[in-house]
């Protein structure tokens, strides 16, 4: 944390004789996309199932796991920037609290839409706290050893159990043991093996995010780690029969170690890309969505409530085509570029990042 603080007050700028520390502005673009891929990704397991074209189909299926990946990563960044500018104990208070609060709001979403990522959000954090002082070495020990944790229970537990994967309802979700199981395990997103997405985003935040030789390093070791992975699938996957062939699988569910070398690979590259693409202040062309990507929160709530609430009025949940889906989520991501640019003129502070704020400090 120390190193991390000293790093950082090499970076600052002058204004009116106080130092002012400059704003990664990428992470905010980079959040933005991360957004907008979970919209096309969400509407899609809502309103999908009428078929497309092998391109809109492929479009979705490249952003399938990856989107929510690079939203997870980008909390650990988060995490890791806070954890340095704060006293340890006066940090751990307030994510937990956080924590609270995102538990909450998450068990609200999950009854109108299951695959909520925020109660799994409150749980990373609460790991997180205590997992965020760990020396570098230990932290990467702890994000490669998850991935084959989760290969190991696999052999234990029935990854199955709970799934309708026609329906792609979970029964007994809202019992202890069923929630516990899909919150840990096999759920969308369990903290086995996600954890080692917020895990990534703390060792990046370590990093000096202001040097350009590290959004390079982030660039080519992303865009490695993610060739990789489909290479090593598309290596493996003939040599395996029946249900092993899931061991070489980049899909997200289940979540094997492939997969999760693609997610981090993916997030690693959006995020080197949109530093170097973002540096200093921005341009006005890209204000628009750093607006956005600054309310990621709020935006990623409304587009379950309001979002999923208008494509349900309007008929269209289930049945419809991908391409009538990208459209769809389009239009949404569209009316939150206008919303935030709005917004952003009277408040510094999206809707609930603000309510989090006031609650959870």
């Amino acid at each position: 944390m120390e190193m991390y603080s000293q790093e950082r007050s090499k970076h600052m700028g002058e204004t009116g004789g106080k130092t002012k520390p400059v704003r990664l502005y990428g992470l905010d673009f980079a959040r933005f996309l991360a957004f907008a891929g979970m919209v096309f990704v969400n509407f899609h397991v809502v309103t999908g199932g009428g078929g497309g074209s092998a391109l809109a189909e492929g479009f979705l299926g490249a952003l399938e796991g990856r989107a929510a990946a690079t939203f997870v990563v980008l909390a650990g960044v988060g995490l890791g920037f806070g954890a340095a500018r704060a006293k340890v104990w006066t940090f751990r208070a307030t994510i937990l609290k956080r924590a609270l609060f995102l538990m909450v709001i998450g068990l609200i979403n999950a009854l109108i839409f299951p695959a909520d990522i925020l109660h799994y959000y409150a749980v990373y954090f609460v790991f997180g706290v205590f997992l965020i002082a760990l020396p570098t070495k230990v932290l990467v020990a702890v994000g490669l050893f998850l991935p084959f944790l989760f290969v190991g229970l696999t052999d234990v537990f029935d990854y199955d159990i709970g799934w309708n994967w026609v329906t792609f309802d979970y029964s007994g979700f809202w019992s202890v043991e069923g929630f516990v199981r899909n919150l840990m395990y096999n759920g969308w997103h369990p903290v086995v093996p996600w954890l080692s997405f917020l895990v990534l985003g703390m060792l990046i935040a370590r990093m000096d995010l202001y040097a350009v030789g590290n959004h390079n390093r982030l660039i080519i070791g992303g865009a490695v780690a993610l060739g990789l992975a489909y290479a090593l699938s598309a290596f493996f996957t003939p040599f395996l029969v029946g249900e092993e062939v899931m061991l070489a699988s980049v899909s997200p569910m289940p979540p094997f170690p492939l997969y999760m070398m693609a997610g981090a690979g993916a997030a690693s590259l959006v995020i080197g890309l949109c530093l170097k693409l973002v540096r200093g202040e921005p341009n006005a062309w890209v204000m628009p969505f750093i607006a956005t990507g600054k309310q990621a929160l709020t935006l990623y709530i409304v587009h379950i409530i309001l979002g999923m609430g208008v494509l349900e009025i309007l008929g269209l949940i289930e049945g419809q085509s991908a391409e009538n889906s990208i459209f769809a989520s389009s239009l949404f991501i569209l009316f939150a570029l206008i919303y935030a640019v709005i917004w952003a003129r009277f408040f510094k502070t999206g809707p609930f990042e603000g309510l989090m704020r006031r609650i959870a400090g």
